[in-house]
């Protein structure tokens, strides 16, 4: 598997403050899960997967630098995938961590 290492350590980073993060294989990256759930993922090439919720999807994608995540040639209604250049800097990173993070802490707990 391969992913940005650079963008896993500040991933690692941001996710801090929310709790203890849980890492796994996931979407070609690695994953961070908080509350059992997948918030979001640094992809290979330095670009952020980041869950969402599905009504903020299309108000999203108004940034050229985001756009629905694609697996399988199925676009996900809860998925964005944000650009290398659009996480470069810390605090922008930060913003889209704690919206995955909302994003995960919303869904049901697991039992």
């Amino acid at each position: 598997m391969a992913y940005d290492e650079h963008l896993a350590r500040r991933i690692r980073e941001s996710t801090a403050p929310h709790g203890a993060a849980v890492e796994k294989p996931m979407f070609g990256g690695l994953g961070f899960l908080l509350d059992g759930h997948l918030a979001v993922c640094a992809g290979h090439a330095g670009d952020l997967l980041v869950r969402v919720a599905a009504a903020d999807l299309d108000d999203l994608l108004v940034d050229g630098a985001v756009e629905p995540m694609t697996m399988a040639g199925r676009r996900s209604r809860t998925w964005a995938r944000v650009a290398a250049s659009a996480v470069e800097d810390d605090d922008v990173l930060d913003r889209w961590v704690a919206r995955g993070v909302a994003s995960a802490r919303a869904q049901p707990l697991e039992r």
